[in-house]
């Protein structure tokens, strides 16, 4: 005999399943027949929900049984964020690990004088999971009942390519405008020496530098990375966990291109001129100054804060204009 999990909609600590299929009922909305005791291992999990709900996908029978299988949804939320992040982050700074150890790839570092030594990716790496563990995770441990609260669904089936779409593209708008504001602001004077500094230790970032950073910058800018999504759910109340996922997989992968150091001719900004990219925040890491967006350019540039060869000249045409013009009117 199991304890029927929250998920699945049976509440009560003396709830007993005596058939797998009334204990998943609430989440697929289908009527259960059989009276098959649920299976002790996921696997085991995995086959019953596949023997009884073909018309699932296999991504969404292994969600049913990973969620049936642990039987407690924060844990299972838990475990599984908290891997997704790890997988992804250290996955995606590997590739960038490998070019910087070959020569081959110089010609395309913005940097070229300053490349990563084996030491100096190691000691960032051991820096990295320090604070993944002491200040991320006890924050990805909240995480599911704050989603709860505010409505994010974990349930099937999953939404639709295109809402996923949407909502990403909506998210990562959102998070680039809470990322400049407080970018930005970490570089007053008494903030950066506090706080951000930390993060600049590298005149010249690599991939896994990305979230090089002390604990307080590490929970001011990533709130907003899962704010973001979270106020959405608050006011709109359609949201699903793998959309956040997505998400966060994404901005991931960003922050670590845009630590890359590297800047090729199939880089996304060529084909997306307000994409930020490497070359612009390389620039924010070498001159310690503007280029404070995350995702895109367009806060830097309305706000005056671009800091780019055009942008340097656009700004002495407009001095040399002032100039004139003040000349004149004495």
């Amino acid at each position: 005999m199991r304890i029927c999990p929250p998920l699945f909609g049976c509440l009560e600590p003396s709830c007993m399943c005596l058939c797998f299929f009334s204990l998943i009922q609430d989440l697929l909305g289908t009527t259960m027949n059989s009276t098959v005791l649920p299976p002790g291992t996921f696997w085991g999990q995995y086959q019953d929900i596949t023997r009884f709900n073909t018309h699932l996908s296999v991504a969404e029978r292994l969600w049913v049984a990973w969620y049936a299988w642990v039987q407690n949804d924060v844990l299972a939320t838990g475990i599984m964020s908290f891997v997704i992040h790890e997988l992804f982050y250290f996955g995606r700074s590997l590739p960038w690990i490998f070019i910087d150890s070959l020569s081959f790839f110089k010609r395309y570092k913005i940097q070229s004088s300053k490349v990563p030594s084996l030491l100096e990716q190691w000691d960032c790496a051991k820096f990295v999971l320090l604070s993944h563990f002491t200040v991320e995770l006890p924050q990805i441990w909240l995480f599911h009942p704050t989603a709860q609260f505010c409505g994010l669904s974990t349930s099937i089936p999953f939404p639709s390519p295109w809402t996923m779409i949407y909502q990403i593209a909506i998210f990562f708008v959102m998070e680039d405008t809470w990322h400049y504001s407080f970018h930005r602001a970490l570089h007053w004077g008494p903030l950066y020496k506090a706080i951000h500094k930390i993060h600049h230790q590298y005149s010249a970032p690599f991939g896994l530098a990305a979230e090089y950073a002390s604990p307080i910058e590490v929970m001011i800018l990533g709130f907003g990375t899962v704010s973001c999504p979270i106020l959405w759910c608050a006011f709109t109340g359609n949201l699903h966990i793998l959309t956040m996922y997505i998400w966060i997989v994404l901005r991931l992968f960003q922050a670590i291109d845009a630590h890359s150091g590297y800047e090729f001719p199939c880089s996304l900004h060529h084909f997306l001129p307000f994409w930020a990219g490497a070359d612009h925040h390389d620039l924010h890491h070498e001159k310690f100054i503007g280029n404070y967006s995350s995702s895109f350019r367009w806060w830097d540039y309305l706000l005056d804060t671009e800091y780019t060869p055009d942008a340097l000249k656009r700004r002495r045409g407009k001095k040399v204009k002032a100039k004139k013009t003040e000349d004149t009117m004495i």
